[in-house]
């Protein structure tokens, strides 16, 4: 069957079609349309089939990407989604906001070569969105239940990971988050532009057709406590994430509508869920809504990407993005970035943020021109100021995208004995993947700091085998 295969030679890369500008500026629907079947089996068979995949070794969760795109090509849909189910939790959601530019794709050998990568994140999609469409997607569904439990903190992407893959081995699973709905930031971080809610909601309605009970509106410290659900559950995971906002520290941080991403963010998803938003809700003096203002975003990753996506689809004068490196030294995805100049977003390169100006309400943003110096730890050049090349940029909201820390969670938990780095994060054992606190593990972004969700799920997934030895060596001693 190796016809089907190596057509990067004589078929051209074609991506999924984008809505128009003009479409997708004014509402929050996905931009990217389906593959057809027949475009994106001819899309798959551009895949090489290399000796040693590096789109494969790229990816956190190390996908048999060749294999499954190999099955696409040959029809064999059905398989290709067992194959993608095996190692990806949830592949319908990593297909539409892994930045498959930064990893996979990046890595493609004919990417390298010059033929244009194989558009591995847009056929991920098309599989999946099959297999749900064709009935093919199932929960957990454990051969034999067991009688220990399992309580999870939090209901992100590590945390429903760990929950499918712990009731697949037969463990009752409780789920306990501080918001409404599953899905956390999948559901309140991300805007329904990237990854639609029903997305999200339909994967936690399997879990809970399959019994992994969701505790909602559960906040620990509030409404249980850590001592309590310890005693309540053979084993525990943390998988909280990290959303407190990183300072930054600058003259006028704290007038008003200078908020932080997280809020912002969390603002404009829940209007979009229909909830009641106080802040969003009072025209030009609703500090969480961008419609009629100078917007000024700062930061360079994806989540600044989403910021200033969503301020144009609020519909704001005008929409400026700060970012103190260049293009190329941006953490983001560059795809992000052309999908923001598409829809009128206009990019400060090499601007730093040294004061906001106003009179209780923010005015104006001080910014400051930067050069590139000398590598830094993180491997990219770092910012050098430039005397003298200051100047002032109008500003009705500002929205500070500089990244999250975590919250402390030994003085949320009142659990003085669970050990974190200087950083924050829940320091774990590697192997064992627990905490300092016997039968406590941890997973996500919690433990790695921010990150992508592909790690997230990745981590769950590991978190949850950890969990399945340490409760199955427990259950060995009680019999002995």
């Amino acid at each position: 069957m190796s016809e089907k295969m190596l057509q990067f030679v004589s078929l051209p890369q074609v991506l999924p079609d984008k809505r128009g500008v003009e479409e997708r500026a004014g509402d929050f629907d996905e931009i990217y349309r389906e593959y057809a079947a027949g475009k994106a089996a001819e899309q798959a068979s551009r895949c090489s089939q290399c000796g040693v995949p590096f789109c494969q070794i790229h990816c956190p969760l190390h996908n048999n990407i060749p294999d499954w795109l190999r099955m696409v090509a040959e029809g064999r849909i059905e398989e290709a989604y067992e194959l993608s189910s095996a190692t990806n939790t949830f592949p319908e959601i990593c297909g539409r906001i892994c930045p498959q530019d930064r990893l996979c794709e990046r890595s493609c050998v004919i990417e390298q070569s010059g033929h244009g990568t194989v558009t591995i994140g847009a056929i991920e999609r098309y599989i999946t969105e099959t297999a749900w469409a064709s009935g093919w997607v199932k929960g957990p569904r454990p051969v034999a239940e067991r009688a220990q439990s399992a309580g999870i903190i939090g209901a992100g992407p590590a945390g429903l990971a760990a929950a499918d893959r712990l009731r697949r081995l037969g463990y009752r699973v409780d789920v306990y988050d501080r918001h409404d709905r599953p899905g956390g930031l999948l559901i309140y971080g991300i805007p329904n532009f990237k990854l639609d809610k029903h997305v999200v909601a339909r994967r936690a309605r399997l879990l809970a057709e399959a019994g992994v009970r969701f505790h909602l509106g559960c906040e620990v410290g509030r409404d249980a406590t850590f001592a309590e659900l310890r005693a309540r559950h053979d084993a525990l995971l943390l998988a909280t994430g990290v959303y407190k906002a990183h300072e930054l520290r600058a003259p006028g941080v704290g007038l008003d509508h200078v908020v932080p991403a997280m809020a912002y963010l969390t603002a404009s998803n829940r209007t979009g869920l229909g909830d009641v938003v106080p802040d969003f809700d009072h025209g030009q003096k609703a500090a969480l809504d961008a419609g009629g203002k100078r917007v000024v975003v700062i930061g360079g990753g994806d989540t600044a990407m989403d910021c200033v996506r969503t301020a144009v689809r609020q519909g704001a004068a005008s929409v400026t993005c700060l970012y103190r490196r260049d293009r190329a030294n941006m953490p983001g995805s560059l795809r992000e970035v052309r999908n923001a100049e598409e829809e009128g977003v206009r990019f400060a390169w090499l601007t730093q943020p040294k004061a906001f100006l106003g009179d209780g309400r923010v005015r104006a943003v001080r910014a400051g021109r930067m050069r590139l110096g000398h590598l830094d730890a993180s491997g990219r050049l770092a910012p050098v100021a430039v005397e003298e090349a200051d100047f002032d940029l109008p500003a009705d909201l500002v929205i500070l995208a500089l990244g999250f820390d975590p919250e402390d969670l030994p003085e949320l938990f009142r659990e003085p004995d669970l050990v974190v780095s200087r950083a924050g994060t829940v320091e774990i054992a590697r192997r064992s993947r627990m905490t300092s606190l016997p039968g406590v593990f941890a997973a996500g972004d919690v433990v790695r700091g921010a990150s992508l969700v592909v790690w997230a799920i990745r981590d769950g997934r590991e978190a949850a085998d950890a969990m399945h030895r340490y409760l199955q060596a427990r259950a060995a001693e009680a019999v002995a």
